[in-house]
């Protein structure tokens, strides 16, 4: 079964959130790895890629700026993510579906009130200016 059909399966069972969410979990993941030089790619057998609930949640936050600037909780509104328990709900949907794996030491509780989205994706936003010469 290919990723997009498993998807389509993942989002029937839990309509809550809308398809482009999980798309979105899964590129803020890998953001939220390369931040912490965690990536997959890593020749080095010892680097671990494991990635916490709050790790992969300033992953979340910080592509979610860099994507969708001010319009990002906007997005997420739109998607059915209204809280950060939200994200841990995906993560959870993708584990039970085998799309993701998880640690024993991982769970929902990771995700919840870990940060408000209103003020991480709104109040606290700048517009990066470059300064010219």
């Amino acid at each position: 079964m290919s990723h997009i059909s498993c998807l389509d399966e993942v989002v029937k069972r839990d309509p809550r959130y809308a398809y482009e969410s999980y798309e979105f979990v899964f590129a803020a993941l890998a953001h939220a790895q390369k931040l912490l030089g965690r990536l997959e790619d890593d020749k080095e057998e010892e680097v671990d890629h494991h990635v916490s609930g709050p790790e992969l949640l300033a992953g979340v936050r910080d592509l979610a700026l860099r994507e969708f600037g001010l319009m990002a909780r906007t997005v997420f509104r739109l998607w059915g993510i209204n809280r950060t328990v939200d994200v841990g709900n995906i993560v959870f949907n993708l584990i039970e579906s085998g799309l993701m794996s998880k640690t024993d030491q991982d769970n929902l509780a990771d995700f919840a009130d870990v940060y408000d989205l209103d003020e991480a994706l709104v109040d606290g936003y700048c517009i990066p200016v470059r300064e010219t010469e």
